[in-house]
């Protein structure tokens, strides 16, 4: 089988979907280490949520994904839907990315250019994607509290997450 690799924002993903021991979909292991690797090392968490939204556009075809934390303003992602519509794109999927504990961490909108559903993979595609933001956002939260009682030198996390991620082909 040939795997085909392209270039993102310097991060190389594979296109092919890769399965664990159990044949469930995974994202590939290369773009999962890379994604892990840029949150423990405290990457700016705008920059791991692009690269989430990235990997899963790069598996799932014809799709932009965007990431959104709910300190944005309440009403822009009513606007980027209605924008979406505008360009006739499809409400894919709309979920909450949510903590262990099912505090709720932000958002997931994926848009797709045909009317469909995801397929039973592409579901677990977007689980896994919910999994790393998750992580990416309660570690990025963390260490902006840990900041906030000086007991740590990490940034709190601020500015604005909504922005259309763009892959190169």
């Amino acid at each position: 089988m040939d795997e085909s690799n392209i270039d993102l924002h310097g991060s190389s993903y594979d296109r092919e979907l890769h399965g664990d021991s159990e044949g469930r979909i995974q994202f590939s292991s290369s773009a999962e280490q890379q994604l892990l690797q840029s949150i423990s090392n405290y990457a700016p968490l705008p920059k791991i949520l692009n690269e989430i939204c990235i990997a899963l556009d790069c598996q799932i075809s014809n799709v932009v994904s965007l990431i959104s934390l709910p300190e944005n303003e309440p009403g822009e992602l009513a606007t980027i839907a209605q924008s979406a519509t505008r360009f006739g794109l499809y409400t894919l999927c709309s979920e909450e990315v949510v903590a262990e504990n099912n505090e709720p961490l932000g958002s997931l909108e994926i848009y797709c250019s045909i009317r469909r559903n995801p397929s039973a993979g592409e579901r677990q595609l977007i689980e896994r994607a919910k999994c790393l933001a998750a992580i990416a956002i309660k570690r990025h939260k963390d260490a902006g509290q840990r900041d906030n009682c000086g007991r740590s030198g990490e940034r709190p996390v601020s500015g604005r997450l909504l922005e259309w991620p763009v892959a190169r082909n």
